[in-house]
């Protein structure tokens, strides 16, 4: 292939872009705050299910809890009927009494044991408040960093973004100048290596820095000016310049 110097010259131009073009979208790929949101999302969500946990045992516990005092209700209705029958001397009989008297101390030892059993459901559940309490700070803490973490990646990623659409622009005046079998092959090689073309510095190729053999030099000192020279190795386009050191 043929093509003014000019031309290949302005490949290296060209080179240099896309090589920022694609700085600045790796860099964008690889923003350290994607992996800290990542991590932070997979804290969240086990925060969530720790809390959502956290709730249930709260809310089943507080139903345990009035469900105690629901059935001490009626006991204490109970004792209260029973002492009231004692000390209003409506019962006479010796016999009934002395089975009050003891139908009492039952009944009185029975609110004891559910009143104890209440204790326990309310001990249970003020420590289950608790812990459903530090993890929903838990999870607190980790929204706000999730949120400082996303504002700082969406703020990167329009910095980023805005530096890319400015080569871009930059580079579509000078790709237009570019005849347009040149500029295909080029494109064709970059797809292929990532860099299509690469100047030839000191009798080494600037894409994969191999330094060219005396026989390979012989023929690029040969070549004419305009021919389009390849590299033997990783075939990129060489481009000649004063630094060639031909």
């Amino acid at each position: 292939m043929l093509a003014d110097p000019v031309d290949q010259r302005r490949l290296l131009t060209l080179a240099d872009l896309d090589s920022e073009i694609a700085r600045v979208q790796h860099t964008a790929r690889t923003l350290p705050q994607h992996a800290a949101i990542a991590e932070l999302m997979a804290n969240r969500q086990t925060a969530g299910d720790e809390l959502v946990a956290s709730d249930t045992e709260v809310e089943d516990l507080g139903a345990a809890v009035r469900k105690a005092e629901a059935d001490l209700l009626p006991v204490r209705s109970r004792l209260e009927r029973e002492r009231q029958r004692i000390a209003d001397g409506s019962v006479v009989d010796a016999k009934i009494l002395r089975s009050l008297t003891e139908e009492v101390e039952h009944v009185q030892r029975r609110i004891t044991e559910l009143e104890d059993a209440e204790l326990e459901l309310m001990g249970q559940l003020e420590e289950a408040t608790e812990r459903r309490d530090k993890v929903a700070a838990a999870k607190e803490q980790i929204d706000v960093k999730l949120r400082a973490e996303v504002a700082a990646r969406d703020e990167a990623v329009a910095a980023l973004r805005q530096e890319g659409a400015d080569l871009a622009a930059t580079r579509g005046p000078i790709a237009s100048l570019i005849p347009k079998d040149l500029g295909a092959l080029y494109e064709k090689l970059r797809a292929n290596t990532g860099l299509g073309a690469a100047m030839l510095r000191a009798g080494r190729c600037g894409g994969c820095q191999l330094e060219a053999t005396i026989a390979d030099l012989d023929a690029y000192r040969r070549a004419p000016a305009n021919q389009v020279l390849r590299c033997v190795e990783c075939d990129r386009i060489l481009v000649r310049t004063p630094e060639s050191g031909l």
